[in-house]
């Protein structure tokens, strides 16, 4: 799969927030948001789109980005064989955002979970 195409995937399974995802999908997603929102940071600046500190640009394309990152979310944490209620976790004041980052960064659990087959295969 083309890296550019994980991307791409977030977007066609815009709300589905069953089945898993792998670390590379998840990561190259969130790579190429941040490349895009410096971007789109940069053109806003460029043509004084800011309001109360948040650039018109900005903000539409995080409202449309915002339910395919949180499916993409919750089918890592499945991935990780852990509900997707443990997004809750990140309003936990500074610890969260850590715990969060070590359910992301750990590898798929091997074989099928209870939330479907292992994506990579094995």
């Amino acid at each position: 799969m083309d890296y550019f195409d994980y991307y791409l995937d977030a977007f066609r399974k815009f709300a589905d927030f069953s089945g898993r995802a792998t670390r590379s999908q998840y990561w190259f997603f969130v790579l190429f948001n941040f490349i895009i929102s410096l971007v789109l940071g940069f053109i806003d600046s460029i043509f004084g789109l800011y309001s109360d500190g948040m650039g018109f640009l900005s903000a539409i394309y995080g409202l449309v980005v915002l339910i395919p990152a949180l499916a993409l979310s919750v089918r890592r944490l499945h991935d990780t064989n852990r509900s997707g209620w443990w997004l809750l976790v990140l309003f936990i004041p500074i610890v969260g955002i850590f715990v969060f980052l070590y359910f992301m960064i750990q590898d798929s659990t091997p074989g099928a979970n209870r939330y479907g087959p292992n994506p990579k295969g094995f």
